[in-house]
């Protein structure tokens, strides 16, 4: 189908375009934008909903006079762990997004938004410790997906006053879902109100599209920004999937079965979508499947002890009063520097087998927040990160210039011996170093006092020391129970 034939005309089949017309449909896109002098917010993914639903908005008002025209901002989020296929048509789909705007005279922005380095997906499973998320701890949502977003809407309402969020949902997505958008909508006008975002009211063009109205459309109308549909109904064609839509809020589902979600997710326990694109051609991703299995398997109760440290983050134990067992805490570290090297080898393999020999599952940059948070808080001052990746690589990690390391393993070997002379735990004194060495970062006296505090007020027993008190503490209830039943 030519790109100049007119939407308008095309004749379309299913249960939308037997009550309403496409002119009809495009019209009231029209008229909404139009409504007000609010700025648009465009949700894309890159599936289905969202490209129907950004198609529908670009050829309604592509043909508006420039003096209607008012801000368009199309948004992608990327986690930095999508999967490498969905990122090369998102991209792709964004790249040719903002070609075709500045041909066409539209007033659109293309944007590609990326979570804060120091809250990415690796940064906090690595670097921090975090444990493979689930269903009753999925930190990654609010990390990688909502903030991102949220941070750039926020922005545009500081700038606007009020913005319009344009997104592809249905109500035949689920019962809950078509219960949420009618509770937030604004009677008598095309909008609802956003449950998180002030200023914030979203616009919903496909709300009354199935799934078939959808491939319908998208089957016979092909992008304005050009190219056509095909590619995109393959990536679904092999697997029974859905999409993962724009994340604004926790009560969106996880995305985790999804094509067009992260490749490492474990709140599923399995990803049919990535062993369905493995089926279907691209055996390189094998390893990527494998680390993601290996993740998850994580999440076993029996493996908890192997793999999860004893203390807390905030360097307490926490016992289960009843059992009498530890709640573990983080990946301990040992494991992460496992999981970094584990990693690394993956990102070899693929770069190796794959079709893109620059693929990158881990940034430089991303590397250095690790290394830099296993030095604050694991006290790494073997400086693991640089050998690690030496070792798999068999080239030296390019460090930044103003990088400094103060303390290695020399330093640590003096202080063990300090340290066994007096009977102090070494990594009780190592923390306290380090406080120090950071505290130029502190911007107060108190909080250096409270860093110190926090340091001491940490658990530095052994496990099997911290392991025998709960023992004999539950010895100790369970006489003092037998002693209460016998008087």
């Amino acid at each position: 189908m030519s790109q100049q034939h007119i939407p308008e005309e095309i004749q379309l089949q299913g249960s939308i375009f037997a009550k309403r017309t496409m002119a009809e449909i495009l019209a009231d896109i029209r008229a909404a934008y139009l409504s007000n002098t609010m700025p648009w917010v465009i949700g894309y993914s890159g599936g289905k909903d969202s490209t129907a639903a950004l198609q529908l908005v670009w050829y309604a008002l592509r043909d508006l006079p420039r003096e209607q025209f008012k801000p368009i901002h199309i948004i992608a989020t990327d986690t930095l762990v999508e999967t490498p296929v969905i990122v090369d048509h998102v991209n792709g789909s964004l790249s040719r997004m903002r070609m075709a705007a500045e041909q066409q005279g539209l007033p659109i922005e293309v944007h590609r938004l990326t979570p804060d380095v120091a809250e990415t997906f690796w940064v906090n499973l690595i670097g921090r410790g975090y444990p493979a998320p689930h269903s009753r701890f999925r930190w990654c949502t609010e990390r990688m997906k909502i903030r991102p977003a949220d941070t750039f809407i926020l922005s545009k309402v500081a700038e606007y006053g009020e913005v319009v969020l344009v997104l592809g949902q249905r109500l035949d997505e689920s019962q809950r879902r078509a219960q949420s958008m009618s509770s937030y909508r604004i009677t008598g006008t095309p909008f609802s109100r956003n449950s998180t975002l002030p200023k914030a009211y979203v616009y919903t063009p496909i709300e009354a599209f199935t799934v078939n109205d959808v491939w319908k459309y998208l089957g016979q109308v092909p992008p304005p920004w050009g190219g056509d549909n095909r590619y995109l109904a393959s990536l679904y064609r092999s697997a029974n999937s859905g999409e993962c839509p724009m994340v604004l809020d926790l009560s969106t589902p996880s995305c985790g079965s999804s094509r067009f979600g992260c490749w490492v997710c474990t709140v599923v326990t399995k990803d049919k979508a990535m062993e369905a694109m493995i089926d279907n051609g691209e055996e390189w991703m094998v390893p990527m499947l494998e680390f993601r299995d290996f993740l998850a398997a994580t999440q076993e109760f029996e493996r908890k002890h192997e793999v999860r440290d004893y203390r807390r983050r905030d360097g307490l134990v926490k016992v289960r009063k009843q059992q009498g067992t530890l709640i573990r805490g983080p990946y301990r570290f040992s494991f992460r520097q496992e999981l970094l090297e584990r990693l690394l080898v993956v990102q070899q393999q693929v770069r190796e087998d794959g079709p893109d020999p620059d693929l990158t599952l881990i940034s430089l940059e991303e590397l250095y927040q690790i290394r830099r948070l296993w030095r604050a808080e694991a006290n790494d001052w073997e400086d693991s990160v640089p050998q690690i990746y030496q070792q798999v690589t068999g080239e030296a990690l390019p460090l930044p210039p103003e990088d400094t390391v103060l303390f290695g393993s020399e330093e640590r070997g003096l202080l063990a011996q300090v340290c066994a002379e007096g009977d102090v735990p070494i990594e009780l004194l190592m923390a306290l170093i380090e406080s120090q060495r950071q505290q130029h970062t502190l911007r107060s006296r108190t909080a250096i006092h409270a860093r110190i505090d926090e340091i001491l007020r940490s658990e530095w027993r052994s496990e099997q020391e911290v392991l025998e008190a709960v023992e004999q503490h539950q010895q100790r209830r369970a006489d003092l129970d037998n002693r209460q039943l016998v008087s």
